[in-house]
C-alpha cells in the first residue's frame, strides 16, 4: 500500500504531501533545533521525489550551516523543514501532518545538547550526536 500524508503550515500558506511511507520520528535536541522550534525537532524523512509542495513562495529559507538549511513559512512562521544541501530527502516536521499520522518515535539525537529545563522520559534509543544512518553537519 502506498500511503498519502498531507500536512500544513499553521496558517496554511504552505501544503504538503508526502507519498510512500515515512521513517520513525527522530528528535533532535541540538541547539540549532531548540532555538529555531523553542524546544525540540520532532521530524520525520520524505525522498525529494516523494514530497509535493504547494506554496513555495511562502517559504523562506535560512541556511543554518554549509551542511543543511532550514525552511519556515514567511507568514505564519511555522518551522517545516530542515534539508541537507546534498542529499536526496529532506526532513519534515512531524508535527506539520494531519492526524492520524501512523507516525510512531524512533530515537533521540544530539542528546548531550539537550536543554537543561527537560528530562528525556521515554525509552527510545538516544544517542550523544547522531546515528550511522542518519547525517548530520560534522563538527
Amino acid at each position: 500500500m502506498n500511503a498519502s500524508h498531507a500536512g500544513s503550515c499553521l496558517c496554511g500558506s504552505v501544503r504538503i504531501m508526502a507519498h510512500g511511507r515515512l521513517r520513525d520520528v527522530v528528535y533532535c535536541h541540538c541547539s540549532q533545533c531548540r532555538k529555531q522550534s523553542g524546544h525540540y525537532y520532532a521530524a520525520t524523512n520524505v525522498a525529494n521525489e516523494d514530497l509535493r509542495v504547494e506554496g513555495e513562495d511562502n517559504i523562506t529559507w535560512y541556511r543554518s550551516s554549509d551542511f543543511a538549511q532550514r525552511g519556515f513559512c514567511k507568514t505564519c512562521g511555522s518551522a517545516l523543514f530542515w534539508k541537507p544541501q546534498e542529499g536526496d530527502y529532506t526532513s519534515v516536521l512531524a508535527g506539520l501532518f494531519d492526524t492520524p499520522t501512523g507516525l510512531q518515535g524512533g530515537c533521540h539525537i544530539f542528546v548531550s545538547d539537550k536543554g537543561d529545563y527537560y528530562d528525556i522520559g521515554d525509552r527510545l534509543p538516544r544517542f550523544e550526536r547522531s546515528t550511522p544512518s542518519i547525517k548530520v553537519a560534522d563538527d
